[in-house]
């Protein structure tokens, strides 16, 4: 077997798409090679944005045998794992925070393979690329990370932070009324009159044009926009564009008309068994609009074509009450300081055991009965 050679590159330009999208295989989308050229050639992942590309291979010979998404940051936005309040103590200690590098797909709270490999030597050889590619930071932060692969980090000295989002799981469901049968009947009419308010809006579920597009996009900034400092909006038009013209096959709309005229709609991406809930806004507030076209329409449409769940983005307690279930996610962290990542680590051990019996009383209860 030939010397596994591994690279640090500065560009997704630098690194095959066939090669690499290979190696992802059936993982998250959101890993595929045109997502992540796609958000740097947009000029939204790039230096300029605090989002440096650092992508990392292992070759054997020519043949690419593994990889990870990685990107050095001078900031925390845009990763979902909220770390803000860790920068704040290091510098009120003096302690440089960033740069820092992190292993995740950008702008994406979606759980998937950090550290693609064919085998356990190209694995053990990612592991170094990540050390490598972080040599001059200030510590490494794996995000949405496989379980498995938080206990695999946890071995090489990293630790574990928890956070839980809410999933829908089709549970051989063969309608939507046969999904609110679960319910009780309360919350079943509940759901039943929000829909039925929204009878005078055509809704459907398609695959997006160009002009849906920069709709959803301009409806995606009014309501980024409704979040202050923290509503920041991610991807520009010429993403959307750019993800409409080369990765339309995994892009799924919800999008609702009065008439002609779009006025709210839903971004997906859809692969596989699995639907993931992105973008969404309204060009005018109408109730009910965010429920239907966010959260039951794409049920609906899970449950016609046989999907197996639906991943509708970080947070919202507000999921919960609609039969989504709470669903422990990953991040893996080393901090180079010492101090810091001991004082770090200690906290963040209370803080899982908080996330564990928030979520283990969210079980008990079950989404039906909340």
């Amino acid at each position: 077997m030939a010397e596994r050679i591994v690279r640090v590159s500065e560009s997704w330009a630098d690194v095959p798409s066939a090669a690499w999208d290979a190696l992802v295989g059936d993982e998250s989308p959101f890993l595929e090679h045109e997502f992540l050229l796609a958000a740097e050639e947009t000029g939204c992942a790039v230096a300029a944005n605090g989002w440096e590309p650092r992508p990392i291979t292992v070759w054997d010979g020519d043949r690419l045998v593994g990889g990870a998404p990685a990107w050095l940051k001078n900031h925390s936005m845009g990763e979902f794992v909220y770390d803000h309040s860790w920068a704040d103590a290091a510098r009120r200690a003096g302690i440089r925070y960033y740069p820092k590098l992190i292993v995740a797909a950008p702008f994406t709270p979606a759980t998937g393979a950090r550290i693609l490999s064919v085998d356990r030597d190209a694995r053990r050889a990612v592991l170094a690329g990540i050390d490598a590619a972080a040599e001059r930071s200030t510590g490494v932060h794996v995000l949405f990370d496989r379980e498995d692969e938080a206990a695999e980090l946890e071995q090489a000295g990293l630790f574990t932070r928890l956070q839980y989002q809410f999933h829908w799981h089709n549970d051989g469901y063969r309608t939507f009324d046969d999904f609110l049968s679960g319910f009780r009947s309360d919350k079943r009419n509940k759901i039943r009159r929000e829909r039925k308010a929204l009878a005078g809006f055509a809704i459907t579920v398609e695959t997006p044009s160009q002009d849906v597009l920069d709709a959803l996009h301009r409806f995606y900034e009014r309501t980024a926009s409704q979040f202050g400092p923290w509503g920041h909006v991610y991807l520009s038009r010429a993403a959307f564009r750019r993800l409409g013209e080369r990765w339309g096959h995994r892009l799924h709309a919800v999008v609702a008309r009065d008439g002609d005229r779009i006025v709210g709609g839903a971004l997906n991406v859809w692969k596989g068994d699995r639907l993931y809930g992105r973008y969404w806004g309204t060009e005018e507030n109408v109730p009910f609009l965010h429920f239907e076209v966010c959260y039951y329409r794409s049920i609906a449409w899970c449950i016609e074509n046989g999907v197996a769940a639906f991943e509708p983005g970080h947070g919202g307690e507000h999921k919960y009450r609609r039969g989504f279930s709470p669903t422990i996610t990953y991040s893996s962290h080393l901090l180079r300081e010492p101090r810091l990542h001991a004082a770090i680590a200690r906290w963040v051990a209370q803080e899982t055991a908080a996330v564990r019996a928030h979520v283990e009383a969210l079980r008990l209860i079950g989404p039906f009965g909340g």
